[in-house]
């Protein structure tokens, strides 16, 4: 081995060990000593036994030497991570806050499925000529579970139905652009090596096209009816995977199957180690699956766990790589929430979710007025948010007249230096006069949603923020502002 780590560091991991003496070893390969105190400093790692090591390194190199060969992927581009708590096995690859370098192994699971993805897009793009276009979609959710369910599952119907009428697809069921704003999700698939050329997303196809001929066919994927834009092509739904127990949206539907609220990540985990177990112990393949399991479950710590999902996890423990069960959480957690290089309109589109509401114009005629009402959650205080930018107020306007509502609502939810869960809202109106309104509304309902006004400077009058008292579901607030809504005046005395 080369002295020259920095110059050569694919070089100096990728070539066999040699036992050699201790001083040989340090002279082989020290890094220089700003680098060696950083991650001293960070994580107290060392070797104690460098021969131990050396040893451990040549017994995973033999099987090359018996013919069965590896190929590594070094990537030495910097990733932002501040402060991320990774256990100390991955805190000794870190230089102060960024990764010094990833290694992935390149692996016949990956490289499998990046082949089934780029010859579907290739078919797609040539229109599917004489075949049922086989469909796998989830829910509207731009998750890290709903797009590897849809991704995987997909891949595992083409490697086990044997139809060759039907032509197997994932699609993702978000526009491509709005992957930019979804850093948790490219970081993921970047760190898989899944070809993102290939992915299809719902922008980048007609499903309507192929309903119309009948040639459609669906899986709908977490959850027992489509999302309320396809609700036209529901009678070609074929099949329901990890729909609720209880719900029968399609009752033509002979293929249901009911996931017992564990994520669909271990289901077809579960799957895929019944037909064809070997395929899971490809570092970048188990690892998809295994982010969705960890994202679904809070680290297999929430409630809604299951014993099956931390069954399946275990097995697919070698997705976690060098960062462990918990460092992959934290850095999935960490890139969700990263929102240093987005835009506010981006923030705001990351997790929103908006609904029509229908009434009276006013209380002394009977023409209906339609009314949307919409309501982004975000993980950082409302203050980070105005101060994202010198614009980001008149962002906020412009989000609320571009998605053509007449409120939004702002959830922001995070944890403060002490851990302490808080919760607070921003509310921007289309005027002051529905303003008005929500705050009777607001009042009139303050047993569900107990909250104080905060001052925020320079926001307006038809902008408001307020501090929840006690942490509130997601639901209730949703399901308050169903109630508000339609005819927006006739809320006050």
């Amino acid at each position: 081995m080369e002295p020259a780590f920095g110059d050569s560091i694919s070089d100096a991991i990728l070539q066999p060990f040699i036992r050699a003496s201790n001083d040989s070893w340090s002279n082989a390969v020290r890094p220089p000593a700003s680098v060696l105190s950083d991650i001293q400093s960070e994580s107290n790692f060392h070797l104690d036994n460098p021969s131990d090591s050396m040893k451990d390194s040549l017994d995973h190199y033999v099987p090359s030497l018996l013919g069965t060969e590896k190929s590594y992927k070094v990537m030495k581009k910097r990733t932002s991570l501040p402060k991320i708590p990774l256990p100390q096995s991955a805190a000794s690859f870190y230089n102060g806050y960024s990764p010094r370098m990833e290694i992935v192994e390149s692996c016949e699971s990956v490289n499998r499925l990046n082949f089934f993805l780029k010859s579907r897009r290739e078919e797609v793009d040539a229109g599917v000529p004489g075949r049922f276009l086989h469909a796998v979609i989830g829910q509207d959710v731009p998750d890290v579970g709903s797009v590897a369910s849809a991704i995987m599952y997909a891949f595992y119907l083409n490697e086990t139905l044997e139809n060759d009428q039907f032509f197997t697809v994932p699609v993702i069921n978000i526009k491509r652009t709005e992957l930019n704003s979804h850093a948790e999700l490219k970081w993921l698939l970047d760190s898989c090596q899944i070809d993102q050329s290939s992915l299809i997303f719902i922008d980048e196809i007609d499903l309507s096209y192929y309903d119309l001929f009948g040639s459609l066919k669906l899986v709908l994927l977490n959850g027992s009816k489509l999302p309320s834009k396809q609700e036209a092509l529901k009678e070609s739904v074929i099949e329901i995977f990890n729909g609720k127990e209880g719900e029968v949206a399609y009752p033509w539907v002979e293929k249901v199957t009911v996931g017992q609220e564990c994520s669909s990540c271990t289901l077809i985990a579960e799957n895929f180690a019944m037909t064809s177990p070997q395929i899971l112990a490809g570092q970048g393949f188990s690892r998809l699956l295994l982010a969705g399991i960890l994202l679904d479950t809070g680290n297999l710590s929430s409630p809604d766990s299951t014993t099956k999902d931390k069954y399946m996890a275990t097995l697919l423990l070698n997705g976690a790589g060098r960062f462990g069960c918990n460092g992959l959480y934290q850095i999935l957690r960490y890139k969700l929430y990263d929102v240093s290089e987005l835009r506010v309109a981006d923030i705001l589109g990351k997790d929103f979710k908006k609904w029509t509401r229908v009434g009276k114009a006013d209380n002394s005629c009977s023409r209906l007025t339609v009314a949307h009402v919409g309501m982004s959650s975000i993980g950082i205080p409302v203050e980070q948010l105005l101060s994202h930018g010198e614009a980001s107020t008149r962002e906020i306007k412009y989000f609320l007249q571009t998605e053509k509502l007449r409120l939004l609502m702002i959830v922001s939810g995070y944890y403060d230096q002490q851990k302490n869960s808080l919760q607070e809202i921003l509310v921007s109106t289309e005027s002051v006069e529905v303003m008005k309104n929500l705050l009777f509304f607001f009042n009139s309902n303050a047993s569900q949603l107990p909250f104080k006004a905060v001052h925020q400077p320079g926001i307006g009058e038809e902008m408001k923020a307020f501090e929840i008292d006690k942490v509130t579901s997601r639901k209730t607030i949703e399901r308050l502002l169903e109630q508000f809504g339609g005819p927006f005046n006739q809320h006050r005395p």
